[in-house]
């Protein structure tokens, strides 16, 4: 099957490398001539590096470079059996794109979005098939991340569903399926990480480096929250709580921060711009956490039970199946563990007692536990996989 890829930035790029060392002949397709020469020149150095590591024969890498088209031209879309767009997070742009797409494509083709939080049913309504679109989404870097979301719409057939689920199995990775909710399973499971690290913040109770250690050293995550909105970016990881917010219909629980506001709005981007929460200037002073145990325990078990807490509401609104959201949240941003599993560990009574303290404390509606978790609690039961 010939695969097709519209947009040639680091996304796109990548899932197309993806598709090639899978196979694939692939279209990789962008309207500007300068970003396809670029995503040429980058994979060109991923396959030098991959065969200096012996991880590809010079021979394979080649046939994997050369199993690539760039083309400025959508029509060369004409023989694809999937085309997956990785373009501008806009959704009126998606829509007429999809819509052109449609016309150049042949009835069997599957279209696919690799949005991470628009809605599915929105895009595939700009088209004359709408059962043949899905959402696809793959985990920045796609080479590395093994993790891709598969999000039927609404309008969704369940067989080009299967068969495009076995496919991108097929390519060595390991695919979850997510109602067509905002964020899907990991951007939204993943929020309390960022927002509740913000209001601790806020409160006075640590700052960016201390939370970050106790993240990361108590709780064994691979980075803390502000090394990693650093890494995003502030802009970026700001617009989508915005967005996520205005599309749960304004729910406290994913209410953005004004902390993160002013860093995007006074240029401290993070590493992109050299200063976000931490400076990363040449010759800059590293900030030092307080390491207190005590204190950092309390940090960490109040982000871990407002991840765990949306974790399981995920269960409980279908959103997806026990065993895939700890899958996403292992698999697409590397948890030590998956929350429900966690939750398990820890004890769902001990989740549930926490944040009723936090939720009488607070008297805010972003600590409300879950229905679920509450008869889990009241039945003596535990997550199974």
């Amino acid at each position: 099957m010939e695969i097709g890829v519209l947009g040639a930035g680091s996304m796109g790029a990548g899932i197309a490398q993806v598709a090639s060392q899978a196979g694939h002949k692939v279209v990789l397709c962008d309207l500007s001539e300068e970003q396809l020469s670029k995503a040429k020149a980058n994979l060109g150095k991923v396959m030098l590096r991959l065969v200096e590591k012996g991880r590809l024969s010079e021979l394979e890498a080649n046939d994997i470079q050369r199993r690539i088209n760039y083309s400025t031209d959508m029509g060369d879309f004409k023989n694809a059996g999937l085309v997956i767009e990785a373009i501008v997070e806009n959704i009126k742009v998606k829509k007429d794109v999809f819509a052109t797409l449609e016309n150049i494509v042949n009835d069997t083709c599957v279209l696919a979005s690799n949005t991470s939080s628009l809605s599915i049913a929105s895009i595939a309504a700009a088209c004359k098939q709408p059962e043949r679109v899905m959402g696809i989404h793959f985990f920045n870097p796609a080479p590395l991340m093994p993790l891709v979301e598969i999000i039927p719409a609404v309008q969704t057939d369940e067989n080009k569903l299967n068969k495009t689920k076995y496919l991108i199995d097929s390519w060595k990775k390991v695919t979850v399926l997510t109602k067509d909710t905002p964020g899907f399973i990991v951007n939204r499971v993943a929020r309390p990480f960022y927002g509740e690290a913000l209001k601790i913040y806020e409160e006075g109770v640590a700052d960016f480096a201390t939370i970050d250690w106790a993240m990361t050293e108590l709780g064994g995550f691979r980075m803390g929250p502000f090394t990693l909105m650093d890494y995003i970016g502030n802009d970026i990881n700001y617009t989508v709580t915005e967005s996520v917010f205005k599309a749960f219909y304004y729910d406290p629980r994913y209410r953005p921060s004004f902390t993160q506001k002013r860093h995007a709005e006074a240029g401290w981007l993070g590493r992109k711009s050299g200063r976000g929460y931490f400076n990363y200037a040449e010759g800059a002073e590293k900030a030092l956490p307080k390491e207190d145990k005590i204190l950092g325990t309390e940090i960490l078990n109040r982000i871990l039970v407002m991840l765990i807490n949306e974790a399981v509401d995920a269960v409980f609104l279908n959103i997806a199946s026990t065993k895939d959201v700890d899958l996403a949240m292992t698999k697409g941003v590397n948890y030590p563990k998956g929350l429900l599993a966690w939750a398990n560990e820890i004890g769902l009574e001990n989740v549930l007692s926490q944040l009723e303290n936090l939720h009488n404390e607070y008297g805010d509606d972003r600590y409300r536990p879950s229905v679920l978790l509450r008869r889990m609690v009241k039945n003596k039961e535990v997550f199974t996989f």
